[in-house]
């Protein structure tokens, strides 16, 4: 009888167990069982979602491991970018760097919303035409043209400081926003947003921007992004709708996805990481090795040797003297163009010379300033600054003692002057180096093929500009590491990158 009992208790147990199971997959919890968007039920929302989309000019770069830093020999003598293993995570990079156009609808968008009452705004911004201008050479054209004559739309931007790059990836970032909430009706298209009063993901997202909205979509998860519980009719970030900010990419990032590893082998494997690639290209040589009508064609636009940035006429080298268009020349396995030549580029990290020991061997990267947002004494958050941004400030680093993963808000000089680096920076008098010194990557068109190696590296203060650096956005990826339809994407790259015509 008590066998049967227990039996018994075992098939009401199994069947609650199975009924869980069941209404698990009806859109109820696995892990209590309660029904998921349900008011009758508490009115949590799972949400209906699948990946993060792909913002405009992305592509994704599936992360991995990879031996990050020279592949050269140092003939600069610098010894700062020993070879090390890394790993990086997934994230997206422009397929292109930024160009003349995207960066003059940057203009005219500020100048039509700021342009009347702060016109200083708008002045810094612009880039830095005088940066064309040589002692001994005349570059004039360049001055006057370069950035306003529509032949050089599709030409990369030069002359934007390290600043101003990072600027211009935080307005994209509210741009591409702003139209992925009017394209799924959720804000009316408003061209009369001036000052302050202007669309910002941060300020939509925690309330402080309504705008001209379309239909109202309440998270029913938090009423507010910051948690202070103010009531916002606006989607926030965990509605699957909104993408993460437009951003420079790191070092590492921008190194992993020149290098494109994934080219060299279907399945992976260690020796793609040990055998170290020089370009972005298979192979030694800057010229295209396969018999075919680019043969002989070179693979970057650079300067072969003093008084070459082109070779001879009828027979040109890379058809540029100076910067080419975007889309010139072939992309690397990851569908990328010129990542060695046309220009350098900007990378998030602060310089330092990297080793071993100050390094971080996952998603690495020097320049972090941790930040929060500022609240007022009730923990509300204060209203937005001139230019409608939520407000920030440095974490005090007297709140982070009980902190185990970092004990400074400001980590860009982390490790100068002690035993682990041994050396101080002294800015201005033993070194250019400081805590503004920016990395940029990449050979540019005025630069010789060592500097076409991934691995190699320069830095310049960030609020200094030159005719031979740009940049180009990265985004983080959240979720899988490859998404759904990454693989297919990436065959039909290949594809489409051997059929184009160069």
């Amino acid at each position: 009888m008590k066998l049967l009992k227990r039996i018994g208790s075992l098939t009401i147990i199994g069947s609650m167990l199975i009924g869980f199971t069941n209404c698990s997959n009806k859109g109820d919890s696995s892990a209590t069982g309660w029904k998921y968007n349900d008011e009758k039920w508490g009115g949590f929302e799972k949400k209906d979602f699948t990946e993060q989309a792909t913002g405009p000019n992305l592509v994704l770069i599936e992360g991995g491991t990879f031996s990050m830093g020279q592949t050269e020999e140092d003939v600069m003598f610098e010894h700062n970018n020993f070879p090390r293993r890394v790993t990086v995570s997934s994230f997206y990079m422009d397929e292109t760097e930024v160009t003349n156009l995207h960066y003059k609808e940057y203009v005219y968008w500020m100048s039509r919303v700021f342009g009347a009452d702060n016109p200083e705004i708008v002045r810094a911004i612009r880039p830095d035409t005088l940066v064309w201008r040589e002692e001994l050479g005349y570059n004039e054209p360049f001055v006057e043209y370069y950035f306003t004559y529509p032949a050089y739309d599709n030409y990369p931007v030069v002359g934007v400081t390290w600043e101003q790059a990072m600027q211009y990836s935080e307005w994209r970032s509210d741009r591409v926003n702003e139209m992925m909430l009017i394209k799924n009706g959720y804000l009316e298209n408003n061209n009369e947003q001036a000052n302050e009063d202007n669309f910002n993901t941060e300020a939509y997202t925690t309330g402080k921007y309504i705008g001209a909205t379309k239909n109202t979509k309440q998270s029913k998860n938090a009423n507010s992004e910051d948690g202070t519980g103010e009531s916002n009719p606006n989607l926030s970030m965990s509605d699957g709708i909104l993408l993460p900010d437009y951003r420079l990419p790191t070092e590492a990032e921008w190194e992993y996805a020149a290098l494109a590893l994934a080219g060299q082998t279907e399945e992976g494997g260690e020796e793609v990481v040990a055998n170290r690639k020089i370009y972005p290209w298979d192979g030694p040589s800057t010229r295209y090795q396969k018999r075919n009508g680019f043969q002989g064609d070179f693979l970057a636009n650079f300067k072969r040797g003093r008084g070459d940035n082109m070779g001879i006429a009828n027979a040109l080298n890379d058809n540029a003297e100076i910067t080419a268009p975007v889309y010139a020349n072939m992309p690397n396995d990851f569908g990328l163009y010129n990542m060695a030549g046309n220009v350098s580029e900007w990378v998030m990290d602060v310089y330092r010379p990297i080793t071993f020991a100050d390094a971080e061997d996952f998603n690495p990267f020097r320049g972090n300033v941790f930040m929060e947002k500022v609240t007022d004494e009730d923990g509300n958050l204060v209203d937005l600054d001139s230019m409608g941004r939520v407000q920030y400030q440095i974490q005090k680093d007297e709140e982070l003692v009980e902190r185990r993963n970092y004990k400074v808000a400001d980590a860009r000089n982390y490790a100068d002057g002690d035993t682990t680096s041994n050396v101080v920076y002294g800015y201005g008098s033993s070194t250019l180096i400081s805590d503004k010194a920016r990395v940029y990557k990449g050979g540019s068109w005025n630069d010789r093929a060592y500097w076409l190696s991934p691995g190699t590296r320069r830095f310049l203060n960030q609020d200094q500009a030159s005719s031979e650096i740009g940049f180009r956005c990265a985004m983080s990826r959240m979720g899988s590491v490859g998404g759904q339809h990454f693989k297919e994407g990436k065959k039909a790259k290949k594809e489409n990158a051997k059929n184009r015509k160069y």
